[in-house]
């Protein structure tokens, strides 16, 4: 199995990335798919997460309204889209697998990325 993040860069404060995380090895039909962040000195956090059966889906407080996460099961790709970025976005972002998870980030997930870097400037 093989995620692998795409679309990172720098932008400035208020701009918008689209991150991509394509699969390989997995169904996205059977996983939910979950993005976490990590900034230096702090822990991995939960972004936002969609449930194996898409029913559901899970953000974080502080990308309420900006963050939003989709699938394109026929690509096997995973998709957040992230709008009004804020310097504190800034971070590594990895996306991960979880069998017939519910995306809320909450669980152990069974499979993960490297990751793609995000830098917001003020």
């Amino acid at each position: 199995v093989q995620l692998v993040e795409s679309g990172g860069g720098s932008v400035q404060s208020g701009g918008s990335l689209r991150l991509s995380c394509t699969t390989s090895g997995l169904t996205l039909d059977d996983y939910a798919m979950g993005w976490f962040r990590q900034a230096p000195g702090k822990e991995r956090e939960g972004v936002s997460g969609i449930s194996w059966n898409g029913n559901s889906t899970y953000y974080a407080d502080a990308v309420k309204g900006r963050f939003t996460i989709s699938t394109d099961n026929a690509k096997n790709t995973l998709y957040l889209q992230m709008n009004s970025l804020k310097p504190e976005d800034t971070a590594m972002y990895i996306c991960a697998a979880d069998f017939w998870g519910d995306g809320t980030c909450s669980r152990d997930f069974d499979y993960w990325g490297q990751g793609t870097q995000v830098t917001v400037s003020s």
